[in-house]
């Protein structure tokens, strides 16, 4: 009989550093790493406490004097898309999502590049080249999908591989409870599409279809303007001290 116990994650807490979200405020995080036989479950049970997954790391906020940065989970099987919604959806009709396993191509690599050189061009990730793409696809030890949105080729059946152009794709960790949105990018000048908006839909219409009933979108910033879109989708839920809770936008007390 084997007694030796299952060695526990250590975790560890970074240096202060300036907050990428608000002016003047610094960030601190605790992480640990997701590593061997249990790295699924792990990063199933941190994700559901408020962790978020890079490569083979979990880490969430640790600052000392803030708690702006919120866990956001989408309640798939409740949600129901508005007008605005819709007529997205319906803009997006022909678009085919493929759920593939997390392997980079040179494709989704040019399509990364010019993402981040129209929205992000100063960002953390800006300089990542193609061997870092790789490692961010590839570099998990738990269960990691990537999706691909391609435009579908007229003619083609519903059962066909999509080839047609590849216009988003979406880094997704498959949970327990649901659908963790790693990361995700799309070609910037097809604004009409809103396909960040899409793809976080495409993701709520996926978890309902597996019948499980979380989308984690990540973190909402309170008093961060770019993170306002994350409380869009409606019902969701917030992480706080009492665990998690129905959340609105009428709740809110900022300010």
């Amino acid at each position: 009989m084997n007694t030796q116990a299952t060695p526990s994650p250590q975790f560890y807490l970074t240096a202060p550093a300036a907050c990428p979200y608000l002016p003047g405020e610094m960030e601190r995080k605790v992480f640990t790493h997701l590593v061997g036989q249990r790295a699924t479950e792990m990063n199933d049970l941190l994700t559901q406490g408020g962790f978020r997954r890079s490569q083979n790391i979990a880490y969430r906020p640790a600052c000392e004097g803030c708690r702006a940065c919120v866990s956001v989970r989408i309640l798939a099987n409740e949600f129901v898309p508005n007008r605005t919604m819709r007529k997205l959806i319906a803009v997006n009709g022909d678009l085919v999502g493929t759920m593939l396993p997390a392997q980079p191509s040179t494709e989704q690599f040019a399509l990364f590049r010019r993402y981040l050189d129209d929205r992000h061009p100063r960002g953390g990730m800006s300089d990542m080249s193609a061997l870092d793409y790789a490692i961010m696809v590839e570099d998990t030890h738990v269960n990691t999908r990537l999706i691909e949105y391609r435009k579908r080729v007229p003619g083609a059946g519903l059962g066909d591989q999509p080839k047609g152009e590849l216009v988003g794709v979406a880094l997704t960790d498959l949970m327990s409870d649901g659908l963790s949105m790693v990361y995700s990018f799309f070609n910037p000048k097809l604004d009409r599409r809103s396909l960040g908006t899409f793809m976080i839909l495409d993701h709520i219409a996926r978890t309902h279809q597996m019948g499980l009933p979380h989308v984690y979108l990540g973190y909402w910033v309170r008093g961060s303007a770019k993170m306002h879109y994350k409380t869009r989708y409606q019902p969701q839920e917030h992480l706080t001290p009492r665990g998690w809770e129905r959340y609105s936008e009428a709740d809110d007390s900022e300010g």
